[in-house]
């Protein structure tokens, strides 16, 4: 059995003597639980919020905790997932105590399901689901035609790097719909040749992050300043700071540099 535990909102890991950092394993809890930390079972692993201090059950364990958006760079990619699924159900059973119908206490059906105990209302875990795209335009100069990407730096952005154009799918859209609709409001621009890319699990707190790449079709570069600070046309050979590798939207522009 592997436990994904969390400590102050952070995973909770071995640190090994030689530097590195594993997950904790065995058939019963490696850290002491109290009698009100709940236990989620999901297939083979198991998730719980540790409410006291850190103690290695037999003593002999170097335990941490790291943000998990960190441990993405020390433990491996299969569980850096788990550990994003486990968190995002902890989030769900702290949001889902009580019913949003009648407010009485819900009490858990199946490991992803919860029943109100007055008005049997249901409910299961959901996720914010948001479009991320990369644009791209072809540029004629004096040396032959270049490519450039369209990157931005939005307000909320914690570090000076730039990213994608992005947002949140409103209710009665298509993923597509959403994209256009986000690149009109944010920079103005009207996009073309839609293509998916890939989807990306993102549990902070319980988010899935769908990419896309398009075309540049028309416009010219107007930002919507509440969202974003900074915003422009980039070739290969002049970017800013990028996303770190861990998210999608490196993973577009990567996709972009590598390419032939």
């Amino acid at each position: 059995m592997t436990w994904y535990l969390f400590f102050n909102n952070e995973l909770v890991l071995i640190e090994n003597e030689d530097g590195t950092y594993s997950i904790l394993t065995g058939n019963e809890c490696p850290v002491e639980l109290k009698e009100w930390d709940t236990v989620h079972t999901l297939g083979d692993m198991k998730t719980a919020t540790v409410s006291s201090m850190l103690t290695a059950s037999d003593g002999t364990l170097k335990l941490t905790t790291m943000p998990l958006r960190k441990a993405w760079n020390y433990i491996p990619q299969a569980d850096y997932d788990r550990a994003g699924k486990c968190s995002e159900i902890i989030y769900w059973d702290r949001n889902t105590q009580y019913c949003g119908v009648c407010g009485a206490p819900m009490k858990k059906n199946t490991p992803i399901s919860k029943r109100c105990e007055h008005c049997g209302k249901e409910v299961w875990p959901q996720l914010a689901i948001a479009v991320i795209v990369r644009i791209t335009r072809s540029v004629h100069k004096p040396a032959g035609d270049e490519e450039e990407v369209l990157l931005v730096h939005a307000r909320n952005f914690r570090r000076d790097f730039y990213g994608l154009v992005a947002g949140f799918v409103e209710t009665g859209e298509t993923l597509e719909e959403a994209i256009v609709r986000e690149v009109r409001e944010e920079v103005g621009l009207e996009i073309r040749n839609i293509r998916y890319f890939a989807s990306q699990p993102w549990p902070y707190p319980s988010g899935l992050m769908v990419g896309f790449t398009a075309e540049y079709a028309s416009g010219e570069i107007k930002l919507q300043e509440e969202e974003l600070s900074a915003g422009g046309w980039f070739t290969k050979d002049n970017l800013p700071t990028i996303p770190e590798k861990l998210s999608i939207a490196r993973k577009l522009i990567d996709a972009w540099v590598e390419a032939d």
